[in-house]
């Protein structure tokens, strides 16, 4: 653990409740009702497989890389595109906007089956009209989601200054040479890699914000722990600084150990890695929660409990590096004090 990890936490007075701003004030009213519903839904409600649908998520945040290179379907990518548009020369000539714009467009149609998944499991259509369990036990923040939907897609250190990142590192050329090709098809092996990686550089990055010095944690990583109970839209509400140290400069990082990857790879990982970020964000337990945790997968719970106590589980995406730094806590150690049965 850092030597100074401890003051991190004193960092964030504790007399502000900052995940009240910009939303309804729970109350302790709103604490009792959940915790009550919580425990009144672990008693009534018969196990069901419906809630596994929101599993569904997962294949579907690389359904446009998919369908642009499966070739026995109408939406292959050199059925729809001429060829000038995507064979590339780097040797000759500047790098082609068609890659760019399918790879940003590939995150948004992942986040559009991500959001109405989500929306519809925690309205509780997905569990017979009762809403999930919440991560921690004085229940979930109380908003209203087309509130958190507008934030979340407005924050300009979110999907606005990724997409300055991808527009300027693509059409300068700073990416490795195999990334600007459309032969092939989604490496899998590849894209693994690319997350593994991806979340190494950034758990060494985030551990660097809290323990280098109180001012830069301040002015880069302090914005975001203001919620200390976390819903699913904050995933990229921070600070500038928090985006470029922590996910753009390890995306570029990344980029460059793994350069070998071809279009649909990068797409793919691009997708898979932006909307892993926010679902680890959810307010609620998912389904999938303890079969990931038990292979080192990162799930709300276990980020929830970095939002909490500030000096564990800095990893995002997996659980891997905290278990080896010593930084790792389950959320299980903190139930029900700080978090519910399940999560």
């Amino acid at each position: 653990m850092c030597p100074i990890s401890g003051a991190t936490e004193a960092l964030i007075p504790n007399s502000v409740d900052y995940d009240k701003l910009n939303t309804r004030d729970a109350g302790e009213t709103d604490k009792k009702e959940s915790l009550s519903h919580n425990l009144r839904s672990r008693a009534t409600v018969n196990p069901t497989f419906l809630p596994w649908v929101t599993a569904a998520v997962w294949p579907l945040m690389s359904t446009l890389p998919l369908l642009l290179t499966e070739g026995n379907l109408p939406t292959q990518y050199s059925k729809l595109f001429p060829s000038e548009w995507y064979n590339h020369d780097p040797t000759m000539e500047r790098p082609k906007p068609l890659g760019l714009i399918l790879g940003i467009c590939a995150v948004v149609v992942g986040h559009m089956f991500l959001l109405p998944i989500f929306y519809l499991y925690r309205q509780g259509t997905l569990s017979g009209g009762i809403k999930p369990t919440s991560i921690q036990t004085k229940g979930e923040r109380k908003y209203e989601f087309l509130e958190g939907l507008k934030t979340h897609l407005t924050q300009p250190e979110g999907f606005v200054l990724l997409s300055i990142y991808l527009s300027s590192t693509w059409m300068m050329g700073y990416m490795p040479a195999s990334y600007y090709s459309f032969d092939g098809a989604i490496q899998w092996s590849r894209v693994f890699i690319c997350l593994v990686t991806q979340d190494f550089v950034q758990y060494i990055m985030h551990r660097l914000e809290h323990c280098v010095s109180h001012t830069l944690y301040q002015k880069s990583h302090k914005p975001h722990h203001r919620f200390t109970n976390p819903r699913l839209f904050d995933a990229f509400n921070g600070s500038v600084t928090d985006t470029v140290l922590m996910i753009l400069l390890p995306l570029y990082i990344t980029a460059h150990i793994v350069r070998d990857c071809n279009v649909w790879t990068y797409m793919a990982f691009g997708s898979m890695y932006a909307n892993w970020l926010v679902l680890i964000h959810s307010e609620y337990v998912f389904p999938w929660d303890p079969s990931f945790r038990a292979l080192g997968l990162g799930t709300p719970g276990d980020h929830h409990v970095h939002h909490k106590l500030f000096v564990y589980n800095y990893g995002h995406l997996f659980l891997w590096f905290d278990q080896l730094g010593g930084t790792y806590r389950s959320p299980k150690a903190y139930s029900p004090k700080l978090f519910n049965h399940g999560t």
